[in-house]
């Protein structure tokens, strides 16, 4: 039972035991109020007895005419109700004028004896009126008499019901009081177990350990709310979107049935496969350190198709045919590659100069001053327009669908839209989309918009960009927006915008060849020449500063000085795959990773031991797996982050349902990975904090977060993504063959 039950159980008993209360006092109230009058009355008479008795026992024998005038001023008061003088034989000889018939004196002696010697009271009705009766025995010189005072008993019940509606006001008050006490202790009570409540809640997402001491109630019940809370989410996972099972085959299907003899075509800046030369003179191949490539190739190999990119390997051009495509993958062909070429001129200017030290700095919240150069944008314009023609020349249909990926085409949409004005054109943005305020710094922020508007659909990982998208529409382009059907009118062509959070392949091909999880954790602790008990944590990235890796640099640090028990039994592997090295931004970068790394090992090293492991080249997927399956933690700390993929790989990575999951509340991905330790990569102790939890997390705990987590990326996977567009596409393809159709009637 909460302790708001039990609050709420406390007010109700105090509630009817007051009302019992209540109810008990009305007749013992009653009781005593008769007594108490009675005794008042008595009292009174008494009063009046003594200060007239001497007069009476003189005049006892020969009343004068004065004591009739004495006895009606007595009778003034409004209690007494008549004043009677009785001889000793028992007849009243002077009485008022109230004096009711029927009341007669007692003889005081009779034959001899005294009858009474002591004041005696008798209640009694007169004329249905309660009357109390007061007989005062008189002892003159010769003889006796008593005298006779009766009061009325009507003011006795007037006053009890008085005291009753007082005892009904004063309890009603009572319990009005109680209520509020009762009230304000119960809010307490149940601001204190919401906050507990929070904390749990808090807990399950950055797996701190909880600060001050927790309602005991709450230590009994935590279980059960987080089993609870993981029960609705899984609940809400199941029921959100449709209930199929995304895969290759199911991607197949869609495309089969939706969009029939559709020609697909993908078009990225970055190849999936990059053929370079080898030292003795050889191509090998090479999957980049990319997360739009990990999500968008295994999507083409289940649908097929083209894939234009930029070919900036070393023998690209030695592998490709008269057109300049190559089969991929090299093992199984399953699509075309196409490549464009591009000078190292124009990739100064359109993809190092406005693309990356414009666009990106603009849109991720790091701190770095976006340049924008008139010579890097034309750079820009021409390539854009390159490779919509090579993509206008590839296309065998009017009405191909083309997926056009990521911030180095904002412009392609539009071109491609001139040229074949049936074309599905589904633009993705892999990056974070500002506000209106910060995109407002682009002086081509028009172009921009335009460009991307001549899209059928325009996508974002998150709501949250698709809102900043629709402001800034609304602030600097003449559009129409329909915020409830979330669409842009422009230049009479609408355009869908809707969020579609990427993913990964499930289950990941380079989770295929992976050895068990021991034998993985061994392969790795002889490359690093690690320990058997040490534990240890991974980063991999790309050498990029919206990654947050000084950062968590500085976090490694703070964790073993404040916890110095893990120096010697913790190391983190840190991966950096080196990118855009001819920014100075990146090359600063990378000296300072490496400068902070020898601190921090000169720091906290000894014996050979070394905290951080930093490891600067490219890996290929196997390896990458090899080290998420033997690591007791992955560490995901970006500054600001469209989604990372990353944080997914390293989930689908463990089968065994075990390692815990350190990740930035900045990146997409903490929207549905709730179950990782979520930090503010901002916060150094608090990361630090996050990493300790996750050393110590139990086995039972890491389960039940990894397999709500691998259940997340399971069913959202890349195939789901991708078929969630392709299904928006075929809705509007639908719509508008309809449209023809009725215009041309």
């Amino acid at each position: 039972m909460s302790n708001v039950s039990r609050g709420l159980l406390l007010l109700a008993f105090f509630a009817i035991a007051l009302l019992g209360l209540i109810a008990a006092l009305v007749p013992l109230s009653t009781s005593l109020i008769e007594q108490w009058s009675r005794r008042d009355v008595e009292l009174r008479s008494e009063l009046v007895f003594n200060s007239i008795r001497d007069r009476i026992e003189r005049e006892v024998t020969s009343p004068s005419q004065e004591l009739r005038p004495l006895f009606e001023r007595l009778t003034s008061d409004e209690r007494i109700l008549a004043l009677g003088l009785c001889d000793a034989s028992g007849q009243i000889v002077v009485s008022t004028r109230r004096m009711p018939r029927d009341v007669q004196c007692h003889p005081i002696i009779a034959s001899g004896t005294p009858v009474a010697r002591s004041v005696r009271f008798e209640r009694t009705r007169i004329d249905g009126e309660r009357v109390l009766v007061g007989i005062f025995p008189l002892t003159g010189a010769a003889t006796t008499g008593s005298l006779v005072i009766l009061h009325e008993l009507a003011f006795v019940s007037s006053r009890i019901v008085e005291a009753r509606w007082y005892m009904v006001v004063v309890g009603i008050a009572l319990l009005l009081l109680v209520g509020t006490l009762a009230l304000l202790i119960l809010g307490l009570m149940q601001r204190r177990y919401m906050a507990g409540v929070l904390a749990t809640i808090q807990d399950m997402r950055t797996g701190r350990p909880q600060r001050g001491v927790m309602d005991p109630v709450l230590k009994d019940e935590s279980r059960e709310i987080r089993g609870l809370l993981r029960d609705f989410r899984e609940k809400i996972r199941q029921e959100d979107g449709t209930p199929l099972e995304w895969s290759p085959s199911t991607l197949q299907d869609l495309l089969e049935n939706e969009l029939p003899d559709a020609e697909v075509f993908v078009v990225s800046n970055r190849e999936p496969y990059i053929h370079n030369h080898a030292d003795d003179g050889r191509a090998v191949v090479q999957r980049p350190a990319s997360g739009l490539v990990s999500a968008l190739e295994p999507v083409m190999r289940a649908c097929g198709g083209t894939w234009v990119a930029h070919g900036s390997g070393s023998a690209d051009r030695e592998t490709v045919d008269a057109s300049d495509h190559v089969l991929v993958p090299p093992a199984k062909p399953a699509y075309r590659l196409r490549r464009i070429w591009i000078t190292d001129e124009e990739q100064e200017g359109y993809y190092y100069g406005f693309a990356n030290e414009g666009l990106w700095p603009l849109c991720h919240l790091a701190y770095v001053r976006p340049i924008f150069r008139e010579s890097d944008w034309l750079q820009y314009v021409a390539i854009n327009q390159r490779f919509a023609d090579a993509i206008v020349r590839e296309a065998s249909r009017p009405d191909p669908v083309i997926m056009v990926q990521d911030y180095h085409f904002a412009l392609l949409p539009r071109m491609i839209r001139a040229q074949l004005p049936k074309a599905t054109i589904l633009t993705f943005w892999h990056i974070p989309w500002p506000n209106a305020e910060a995109f407002g710094i682009c002086p081509w922020k028009e172009e921009i918009i335009a460009g991307l508007l001549g899209s059928t659909v325009l996508g974002f990982h998150t709501q949250a960009y698709c809102n900043n998208f629709f402001e800034t529409v609304d602030r600097f382009m003449e559009s129409r927006i329909d915020r409830e059907h979330r669409s842009v009118v422009f230049g009479g062509e609408e355009t869908m915008v809707r969020p579609y959070p990427i993913s990964i392949e499930w289950p990941p091909a380079a989770l295929l060849s992976q050895q068990p999880v021991a034998e993985c954790r061994r392969a790795v602790r002889e490359r690093f020449n690690l320990p058997e008990d040490m534990k240890i944590g991974v980063g991999i990235e790309r050498f990029d500063y919206t990654k947050g890796i000084l950062d968590r640099l500085m976090a490694i640090d703070e964790l073993l000085a404040r916890q110095p028990q893990w120096k010697g039994r913790f190391a983190f592997i840190q991966i950096v795959a080196p990118t855009r090295s001819k920014l100075p931004s990146y090359t600063s970068l990378q000296k300072e990773a490496l400068r902070l790394t020898d601190e921090i090992n000169e720091r906290h090293g000894a014996g050979g031991y070394k905290p951080i492991l930093l490891v600067i080249r490219h890996h290929e997927p196997d390896e990458v797996y090899e080290l998420f399956r033997a690591a007791d933690l992955c560490v995901v700390s970006s500054l600001h982050d469209g989604m990372n993929l990353v944080a997914k790989e390293f989930v689908a990575a463990r089968d065994d349902e075990q390692g815990a999951l350190v990740l930035s509340r900045f990146a997409g991905a903490s929207s549905e990975l709730g179950e990782a330790l979520i930090i503010n990569p901002y916060d150094v102790q608090g990361m630090a904090e996050a990493i300790g939890r996750a050393l110590v997390m139990p086995e039972d705990e890491q389960r039940e977060r990894m397999r709500l987590m691998r259940a997340q990326v399971r069913e959202r996977n890349v195939y789901r993504w991708a078929g969630q567009i392709l299904l928006d596409a075929s809705r509007l393809r639908k719509r508008q063959r309809v449209k023809e159709f009725e215009e041309g009637l």
